[in-house]
């Protein structure tokens, strides 16, 4: 029988929210809740041919790959991760795939809401400095920080994608004014998305609030950087929960340093998990969540939901539709 471990499954949601019983006597599961470091992937995952992992949460660089010679197929969220060398896992005959998910049903609908709702959350921190007042309260103290009221504030969105139109509404409900912009943003577009579209310096000199929603890619990689950052208002709030490397997080700190902007609320960074000596740590006027945009028991579900069946396909010797077609050539998948 196949060795399979389900990575990573701090929530302990993997078993319950998949039918994995379609593995029995195919595989034998193993469940790791707690995260495996990576001077200890060979001794721990030595012994799988699975690893169904839960999105950036194992890197796998080439080291990875090298350390585990049983290993034949690996299950990641998305069609592809940052953190994931593909071709070292091809070179080392590791087939990669995605299972699909019904993006139909009623939590695939809903899932969209989860990264949009924990921006605006972030947005409430740090204008009202919530994680800072919950550590003073913590240390038995008064208040020590003045909120500022979004209403009639500006907020600015950097991309009116579907995350960037639900946090727009959010805005509107605050009673604040939106306006967005991005490369190909139309007048049209940004009014039906419940903003007016303004020019990119505009954006950052008007918003009092400013929500990036855009794709990581070669063109928005470091996009917001101290120029950008430099025409922010005194005290305005950066937001980032789409991908750390769009905003240039040295410059950001020189301007939370500086008190050239008034505050941040960030989820994701250039490495994950942020090392615990990062500047951003020492930072009174951030609040700083470790990704948990994606982290509800809803989209939690929906992630776990096809894995047992690719898996089950792999171990039947079923056709599989792979991101590395090449890795099943390998002599390690010889049957």
């Amino acid at each position: 029988m196949l060795q399979v471990s389900i990575l990573d499954d701090y929530a302990g949601l993997a078993l319950e929210s998949a039918d994995w019983a379609q593995l029995d006597g195919l595989a034998e599961i193993t469940v790791l809740r707690e995260h495996v470091p990576a001077t200890e992937i060979a001794a721990r995952l030595g012994r799988f041919d699975v690893l169904c992992t839960m999105r950036e949460r194992m890197a796998m660089p080439r080291a990875f790959f090298g350390a585990l010679p049983r290993l034949k197929l690996v299950t990641i969220v998305g069609r592809s991760l940052g953190n994931l060398d593909a071709e070292a896992a091809t070179e080392h005959g590791v087939a990669v795939v995605h299972p699909g998910f019904d993006f139909g049903g009623p939590e695939a609908a809903r899932s969209v809401h989860a990264t949009p709702e924990l921006a605006w959350g972030l947005v409430l921190s740090a204008v009202r400095h919530i994680a800072a007042e919950d550590r003073r309260v913590r240390q038995g103290l008064w208040q020590g920080t003045v909120g500022t009221i979004l209403h009639g504030r500006t907020l600015g969105l950097l991309g009116l994608g579907n995350a960037g139109r639900l946090v727009a509404g959010y805005g509107a409900a605050f009673g604040m004014e939106v306006i967005a912009w991005s490369q190909n943003l139309t007048d049209e577009a940004a009014q039906a998305g419940g903003a007016t579209r303004v020019e990119r310096d505009a954006l950052f000199a008007r918003s009092d609030v400013l929500s990036i929603h855009l794709q990581l890619s070669e063109r928005t990689r470091g996009l917001v950087g101290a120029p950008e950052l430099a025409r922010m208002k005194p005290g305005a709030v950066l937001i980032n929960t789409s991908r750390g490397p769009i905003v240039d997080e040295a410059a950001l700190v020189r301007a939370l340093s500086d008190g050239m902007l008034g505050g941040a609320g960030l989820d994701v960074f250039g490495e994950e998990p942020m090392p615990a000596d990062h500047p951003l740590c020492c930072l009174p006027n951030v609040t700083l969540t470790p990704h948990l945009g994606y982290a509800t028991r809803e989209i939690m579900r929906l992630f776990y939901s096809d894995m047992p069946e690719a898996v089950a396909a792999f171990a039947r010797g079923a056709p599989i539709r792979v991101v590395n077609p090449a890795a099943l050539t390998h002599p390690r998948h010889a049957r």
